[in-house]
Parts: C-alpha cells; structure tokens; sequence
C-alpha cells in the first residue's frame, strides 16, 4: 500500500506542478509512468489495468476532437476571428462579441480545440488594430472556459463526467445552461472594468513578426458546411436518441476523416493525443489507488465532517478548489467514482452539472487550472506577447470569484 501510495502522490504533484519536479516529465509523461509503475509495483495487474480504462469516455472525447479540428483544417475558426476582430466597433463592444463567440463555440466544440485554434490570430488582427492583445485574449480564454460548462460536449472534463455517471444531454442542458450563460456578461463585465483606458497596444504589429506573418487558411465553404452538418447531427442524436454517445461521436469522425480534399492526418493532427494519453493513465493510476481502499476511508472522513460529496453544492466547492490543485481533468476523474446518484436521474444530472460549473468556472482563477489557459498563455509567448502569472491571476480571480458565487446561488435557487 505504501507503493501505491507513493507513485499516487507523486502522480499528483505533476499533475498540480506541471512537471514532475526536478524531471523533464509533463503530466501527460507522470500519469503514463504512473500507471507503469502501478503495473510494476504489483499494485494492479495488467488485465485489471486495461479494464479500468473508460474507452466509452476517451472514444467520445476522441471523436468529438476530430469533429472540432474539422472546423480549423476547414478555416472556419480563422475565418471567424478575423471578421470578428475586424468589426467597426469599439474595443469593449469587439471583446463583449469575442466573449459570446468563445464561450458560444466552446459549448458546441471541444473548448480547447477552439482556444488553440484562435489564440495566435486573435494576437495578429488586434495587434493589427493597434489594440492591447492581453484583454481580449483573456477574456476570450475565460469565456471559454465558463461557456463549455454549460454542455456535456463543452470540456474534456464534462464528457468524462457523462459517460461516468450516465448525464442524460437534456437534463444537464436544463441545470447547467442558464449559468454558463449568465457567466459570460460577467466574464465581460469584469475585463471591461480590469482594462478600462488600456484597451490600446504600445507596440505595433511589426515589432511582433511572429505574430505578423499569422494567416488563416482560406475559408472552404463545402469543408465547412460539412463538418457543421456532422456537428448538428450529433448534437441531435444526444438529444433525441439513446444511442451511445462514444458510438455517435466516433461514427461522426469517421465520416469526416473520409475526405477527397483534406488528409486525414492533416485533421488528426489537430486532436489532442497527450491529453487522451493523460485520461488513460490517470484511470489506471485511481483504479490502483481505490484498490487499496483508502479513497473510500477518506470519503467516509469527508462525510463526518460534513461533507457530502453527493450534494450538488459541495461537489461544486469542493471540485472548484481541488480542480486549481491538480486540474480540471484530473480533478473530475479523482471524484467522479465516489458519486452515487443512483437510479435518481436528476440527481446525477446536478451532480454533472455541479462538476462542470464547478471545474469550469474556478479553472479561470490561475493560469494552470486549466488547459485553456496554459495553451493562451503560451501560444500568446510565442507570438511576441507576455502575459504573466501575475496579470492573468488579477484578471482570473475577480472573473472567477464572481461566476463562482452566482453559480452558488443558481444551485440554492434551483435546490439542486
């Protein structure tokens, strides 16, 4: 049990830190040597290893990842940036358009997929308008953040929430909606307040050359209708059918990898392989730790001191601060398996919706407490604008305390 306990802490601390410290090993790298070491230790088999995988989980993940990346080899996302940056309004009413359209697209496709896919032109039309990147890139990562709360398809986390404890797409639709929704004038609100009379760049577009040679690929149309046409139907099967959603998911990347215009590894280089790697080994590495019985000697601690992590409210506090410890993803995964809604179907669609709001609207507080915001802090590093830990923290507490609270009292309204 020691064993286990060990590779299981030091998992964690890369999954909090980054990086293993003092090792060149990323997350990804730490729950792939994780779930190794499990198998090695004797503290799973191998058998029991792969049967802990949730395959239902990472195909759906997956499947939706090629339907989203359908839309950037079609330029959709390029094209979108820049007709939306490039409107004649002002730099509030430009960053309050770019807010609904993050957290609008983030709902429908992977959030991630979408930030990776507009971070650098988002930098090249501002810096083109001679505007301050740093707000509307923030604004953007955040409202994407908070707007893929409101669906199961919205975040990796919230389809690995689903496919645990069986969220029907409606009922989490009917709990989770109206505060990704509310979040987002908030989300404005707060940047506009941030940034008021730094809306303008002392830099222009040519002191930023990486940033400057930035184009999006020509918008085609048919690839585009296409790619929007899979994305509809699957979104219809979730909601009229009671198919598989791994099967729906999957079936729609494969239609759309049949193609005579666009390769199909020019599409699957835009999934995320590291992060399904992640999933997959983090499943292996909480088997073996359950396996030992000390989660379930924990939770039975948690319950006498009060919490109960069955409770719609405290899931969502307790999810929003351990999500900013270790990650959304690996935050939602350590609790799922202690949730026992039962056969109370609602039950388990607040409980869903606890966990997404709760991951999803904290993520925003510091740079790591989520994917999105690591990928616009780095891609926005490598086009020439910085953006510290500092700056993204005092825009990411006030914007995450604030969703937070109106999410608490969304969930005391509805008494979910």
């Amino acid at each position: 049990m020691g064993v286990t306990l060990l590779i299981f802490l030091l998992v964690y601390v890369a999954m909090g830190f980054g990086k293993l410290p003092g090792f060149k090993v990323d997350r990804t790298g730490a729950a792939i040597v994780g779930a190794l070491a499990m198998m090695v230790a004797g503290s799973i088999s191998a058998k029991a290893a792969w049967e802990s995988i949730d395959y239902s989980s990472v195909g759906m993940l997956f499947g939706l990842m090629v339907v989203s990346a359908a839309f950037v080899v079609s330029g959709f996302y390029g094209w979108t940036a820049q007709k939306v940056a490039t409107l004649p309004v002002s730099a509030p009413v430009l960053l309050a358009v770019l807010v609904a359209v993050g957290g609008l697209l983030s709902a429908v496709l992977t959030n991630d997929v979408v930030v990776v896919a507009m971070t650098p032109l988002l930098v090249s039309v501002t810096l083109a308008r001679g505007l301050n990147p740093v707000p509307f890139l923030l604004g953007f990562c955040f409202a994407a953040n908070t707007g893929s709360a409101g669906t199961l398809i919205g975040s990796p986390q919230n389809m690995i929430a689903a496919q645990q404890l069986g969220l029907s797409f409606n009922g989490f639709l009917m709990v989770a909606a109206v505060p990704a929704l509310l979040s987002l004038p908030l989300v404005w609100g707060l940047i506009v307040w941030l940034y008021h009379g730094r809306w303008t760049s002392p830099q222009s577009e040519r002191e930023h050359p990486v940033a400057a040679t930035l184009t999006a690929p020509p918008l085609d149309r048919a690839e585009t209708l296409k790619a929007g046409v899979a994305t509809f139907l699957v979104v219809l099967a979730f909601v009229v059918s009671d198919w598989p959603r791994d099967l729906i998911a999957l079936g729609a990347a494969g239609i759309l990898l049949i193609n005579r215009q666009i390769a199909s590894s020019d599409m699957l280089k835009h999934v995320d392989g590291n992060l399904l790697l992640l999933i997959m080994g983090l499943f292996v590495v909480n088997a073996a730790m359950a396996a030992t019985g000390l989660p379930q000697s924990l939770l039975n601690d948690l319950r006498g001191a009060g919490i109960n992590l069955n409770d719609p409210l405290s899931l969502f506090l307790v999810s929003g601060v351990l999500s900013n410890v270790v990650g959304n993803n690996p935050a939602v995964m350590l609790l799922v398996p202690f949730l026992e809604p039962g056969h109370d179907r609602a039950l388990a669609d607040a409980l869903g919706a606890a966990l997404a709001l709760g991951t999803g609207f904290s993520s925003n507080l510091i740079v790591f407490g989520s994917l999105a915001g690591i990928i616009v802090v780095e891609q926005a590093a490598v086009c020439g604008i910085r953006i510290s830990f500092g700056e993204f923290a005092r825009a990411g507490v006030p914007v995450a305390l604030a969703c937070m609270a109106m999410a608490v009292v969304w969930i005391l309204l509805i008494g979910m």
